[in-house]
């Protein structure tokens, strides 16, 4: 990939980063001298979009790797954290720390993962038993873990406090970061940008795992376990960012077949290019879910909305995609 190829997305990125903190409902100060002077805005800023537009990226970052990270190793276009019933799993996991565990944030992340990793094992095993298509038996199986974790997940809802525990619980439902602030992004990031840095440097290793396994056997790589650490490092990261955000659907799925469109297959290529698009589409989305209407539209719905919009569109114009 040409280094000009990347400039463009980052300068694209750094532009909405810095962009975003002007934009929202309060009013920005005619002069700068007036802006500095304003400690109102100086707060709102440093304290309140600051740590939100941070964290918006990251979801970008977290999600649009993750979902090309299942979509190469499954060899499968439509594999992302949601299609497999992982989000929905995390969810689950969330719900249930918040009706016994009282909001405790480390409970929550610790259940949202286990439910997350059970997720994904179960797909595959139910993926395995279906005597179709390989891509086809993998959807099914997400499909149906799916609905078993959403009809656990409504069962929770019924039985929680409607005054205090169930909004909560909707949160995770529509997903939004609208409660980020630095002190949940201090218990959040080192996980995240670890999670980040280590598919990072896997990403080489990724392109093999993508082969047929009588290749992957004629190289010499017989041990899972390898892996299984990359398939958990992504669950992981995808559960750490659900532990904050709620469920932000569409990102792990849009993204990563956007960018194999532009550059191919090749991961040490997708992966940045990945991280970038994924940090501008989640930024952009947050950006109109907080300015658009009086009241802020869930981050979730917006996600969707733009995600379905892209996807029908590769749908159209990409028929051969799959």
């Amino acid at each position: 990939m040409k280094k000009h190829f990347i400039f463009w997305p980052v300068f694209f990125l750094i532009f909405l980063f810095f962009g975003s903190l002007f934009i929202g409902r309060y009013p920005i100060p005619e002069r700068i001298s007036l802006a500095i002077e304003n400690e109102v805005f100086i707060k709102l800023l440093t304290r309140v979009r600051l740590p939100r537009i941070l964290f918006s990226v990251f979801v970008g970052f977290g999600l649009s790797i993750s979902g090309l990270i299942m979509q190469n190793i499954f060899k499968n276009p439509l594999a992302d954290p949601g299609l497999l019933g992982i989000n929905q799993a995390a969810g689950f996991g969330a719900a249930l720390g918040i009706l016994l565990f009282t909001n405790s944030f480390f409970t929550i992340q610790f259940l949202a993962f286990s439910f997350g990793i059970a997720a994904l094992i179960l797909a595959i095993l139910l993926a395995k038993n279906i005597k179709k298509d390989e891509r086809l038996s993998l959807v099914l199986a997400g499909i149906s873990v799916s609905a078993l974790f959403s009809a656990g997940l409504g069962l929770i809802k019924y039985v929680a406090d409607p005054l205090d525990e169930l909004p909560s619980i909707v949160f995770w439902l529509l997903g939004s970061i609208s409660n980020s602030n630095w002190n949940s992004l201090v218990k959040v990031f080192p996980v995240i940008i670890c999670c980040l840095f280590i598919l990072y440097i896997y990403r080489w290793r990724i392109n093999v795992y993508a082969l047929d396994k009588e290749v992957l056997y004629s190289l010499g790589i017989k041990n899972n376990a390898e892996l299984l650490f990359i398939l958990g490092t992504s669950v992981l990261l995808t559960t750490s960012i659900i532990s904050v955000s709620g469920i932000v659907g569409w990102v792990g799925l849009i993204i990563p077949n956007i960018v194999r469109l532009i550059v191919g297959e090749d991961t040490k290529k997708t992966i940045p290019l990945s991280l970038i698009f994924g940090g501008c589409f989640v930024l952009i989305s947050d950006t109109v879910a907080r300015s658009l209407l009086p009241g802020e539209i869930p981050l979730g719905v917006i996600t969707a909305f733009l995600g379905a919009t892209g996807f029908i569109s590769i749908l159209l114009f990409q028929r051969d995609f799959l």
